[in-house]
């Protein structure tokens, strides 16, 4: 994103009705007295909804179908940040946060953010760390214990919360890698590499039509229209935050289908053993 004088305006006018907002915090709190907690994705939510239940407020940034490389959060999310006690960052270069975090955080200092992507091997311009359910586990830890030390009277009920949900991201990863095993073939095609990191878990190779975060060129279409005849690749993964035309041109080519897998949807786990199942049964990956 590149500021203009436009945005950096209307970035000082919503900062000011953070500051504003600030001052009515306290009595805006949850009735329970739990904590009001800001992640950027749907995916953190219900990691911090498994961990805390109806507890936690949660406050999501970024709404479905929106796309974290150019989203800009509204005047109502802003203010409602004013009143968070926690923001769980995914903390793995994604775009959103690296434009607006450090404005986020300035404008409530008192907010304190949480690193969700600590502990976990990052994979160089990929942010989407979720996408591993075994990072899912690390990233799941993180949450329980910053709520635990925010909120201690239910310390022990956010960490026996989060070891059951440990369980279920467990058997997700279980099931997932029973499926993959016998692909024969570990090459999958998406629009957006956003399955760096579940195809790194389970093996398999990712190769994306966008070209460097960009339209992809008629060269780069070509070969990726090459590799999937000579793969005989028969299923193509679009995301619903870009466009499918390019995802279509290539599947019209190579009479593929093109199946619509949400890296960023609110059911996570129901996501990936969707993605997984699909790969499984298109024969190869």
């Amino acid at each position: 994103m590149h500021d203009t004088g436009f945005r950096r305006g209307l970035v000082i006018l919503l900062v000011l009705i953070i500051l504003a907002a600030g001052c009515l915090s306290e009595t805006i709190r949850p009735g329970d007295g739990g904590p009001v907690v800001a992640v950027s994705i749907l995916p953190q939510a219900e990691f911090i909804h498994a961990i805390a239940g109806d507890r936690a407020e949660v406050i999501v940034l970024i709404p479905p179908g929106a796309n974290p490389a150019t989203y800009e959060p509204t005047a109502d999310q802003l203010t409602a940040l004013s009143r968070a006690d926690i923001y769980c960052t995914v903390g793995s270069g994604l775009p959103f946060e690296q434009v607006y975090v450090p404005r986020l955080s300035a404008a409530n200092p008192a907010m304190r953010l949480v690193n969700t992507s600590a502990g976990i091997e990052l994979i160089d311009r990929d942010p989407h760390i979720w996408t591993s359910p075994v990072n899912a586990v690390r990233m799941v830890r993180t949450m329980a214990e910053a709520l635990a030390e925010v909120d201690g009277e239910k310390a022990e009920d956010y960490r026996l919360n989060a070891s059951a949900f440990e369980k279920k991201l467990v058997s997700l990863d279980a099931e997932i890698r029973s499926l993959t095993a016998g692909l024969p073939g570990r090459t999958f095609i998406v629009f957006h590499p956003s399955w760096g990191y579940f195809a790194r878990e389970y093996g398999l190779v990712q190769v994306s039509i966008e070209e460097d975060g960009k339209e992809p060129s008629p060269g780069h279409l070509a070969d990726v229209i090459e590799l999937a005849r000579r793969e005989q690749i028969h299923v193509i993964l679009a995301n619903p935050q870009f466009s499918r035309q390019p995802v279509d041109a290539v599947a019209r080519q190579v009479n593929a289908t093109v199946v619509d897998v949400d890296p960023l949807s609110e059911n996570y786990t129901a996501t990936l053993l969707f993605l997984a199942r699909t790969l499984a049964g298109a024969g190869t990956a």
